[in-house]
């Protein structure tokens, strides 16, 4: 082994070592993606939510779904019955909620059957809020804080304050007669409608527009903010629990055999620094080994001397109409694709055209569509009409 190698080999052992030093030392910061991902531990998970769900409903069962709501309750439908074989309430919690148009009508269809639907998001779907006659107004720039109470006496006490991914998002449009306010948010002096109950023919409908309660941060900052979440969510009817995953079971589990390993930060920086040693190792390596390449002249560009091959076997056999026909076909062809124009009818409008795209003399035009004509025309040509052809579409490509 060389010394070069070992100074090599040393450079990546100490290398290896700081950048392990770094990695166990440093302090891990903080994620705040908003991920609403019942297996995150993060700020803006629902970890806590999901664990504690038992507890909130123990004599329901949980279930999650893990595809859109159309693909799970569409097989469900019984059509003899005009209900679904299942029964619970959907709840979905999420910043921004992706419902499609399909799985929006899904739900509402859902909800009509006798069954409840639990959703709380800054945007709910346009399409599912439509047919409950529901509208949401929001105000992004809002910045401060809010106080979030229920309307029920008995939850008077736990009030909460939030000033944490607050935006002022709340229900401005909606029918009183089917519609019960089961909360409002103040800020300021003004109340605004932030959950609601709306009853839609056999079934309900829960909306609540602030979904960061229900994370981790919230339930954990205070004992008052917990009990909140509990209190909006014992409005539920008494039945299991349809729980809308983050995990959608085509990314449960990743098809690479490396998954483990890419799956966590300190093997996959150590896996990927390897790979680069690797190379680098190798490149290093290969410039003491290479053989010398030997030069090799490039091909001969022969174009040029067959064309005069072919013009030559042409002009020798005086197969004049032949070769004339062969020029006024590949000038005209030229024209088609450098110019745009037809060339079936070589007629003034024809003359004028050339002229005036190519920029020549309509004269020279004129002289030169008269030769063509005067060609095809003739049944023997002689060598010099070929010569006077080629002199007059040679002056056109040159001017």
């Amino acid at each position: 082994m060389g010394n070069s190698l070992k100074a090599y080999l040393v450079l990546l052992l100490i290398i290896f070592g700081f950048i392990a030093f770094v990695e166990f030392t440093a302090d891990k910061p903080i994620n705040w993606a908003k991920t609403y991902n019942e297996k995150d531990k993060i700020p803006y998970g629902t970890f806590i939510l999901f664990e504690e769900l038992n507890n909130l409903f123990p004599e329901s069962d949980i279930t999650q779904i893990k595809t859109t709501p159309y693909e799970f309750f569409d097989p469900l439908y019984d059509y003899e019955s005009e209900d679904y074989t299942i029964d619970g309430t959907y709840l979905h919690i999420d910043e921004y909620t992706t419902i499609d148009e399909v799985s929006g009508t899904e739900l509402a269809t859902y909800a009509s059957k006798g069954h409840s639907v639990f959703i709380a998001s800054k945007v709910m779907p346009y399409s599912f809020l439509d047919s409950l006659n529901v509208s949401v107004k929001s105000d992004y720039s809002f910045k401060g804080k809010a106080s979030l109470k229920l309307e029920n006496p008995k939850f008077k006490k736990d009030s909460i304050q939030i000033t944490e991914n607050l935006d002022n998002i709340y229900f401005n449009s909606f029918d009183s007669n089917k519609t019960t306010v089961l909360g409002q948010q103040k800020i300021g002096d003004s109340l605004y409608p932030n959950f609601i109950k709306v009853n839609y023919h056999d079934g309900f409908v829960f909306l609540h527009t602030q979904p960061a309660v229900f994370t981790n941060f919230m339930l954990l900052k205070d004992q008052i903010n917990a009990n909140y979440a509990a209190n909006c969510l014992s409005y539920i009817p008494n039945s299991d629990i349809l729980y809308k995953s983050k995990n959608s079971i085509y990314s449960d589990l990743s098809r690479s055999k490396l998954r483990y390993i890419l799956s966590k930060k300190s093997l996959r920086y150590a896996w990927y620094l390897g790979l680069t040693s690797l190379v680098l190792f190798l490149i290093f390596n290969a410039k003491r080994k290479q053989r010398i390449i030997k030069e090799i002249k490039p091909l001969e560009n022969t174009t040029v001397a067959f064309t005069k091959t072919i013009g030559n076997l042409y002009y020798e056999t005086k197969d004049h109409n032949n070769l004339i026909n062969k020029k006024i076909t590949y000038f005209l062809e030229y024209l088609r694709r450098v110019y745009f124009v037809d060339t079936q009818v070589l007629d003034e409008k024809f003359i004028k055209s050339i002229a005036l795209k190519a920029n020549k003399s309509k004269s020279d035009i004129q002289t030169l569509v008269d030769k063509i004509a005067d060609l095809r025309a003739k049944q023997q040509c002689t060598e010099q009409d070929l010569l006077d052809l080629n002199t007059l579409i040679e002056d056109f490509y040159k001017q």
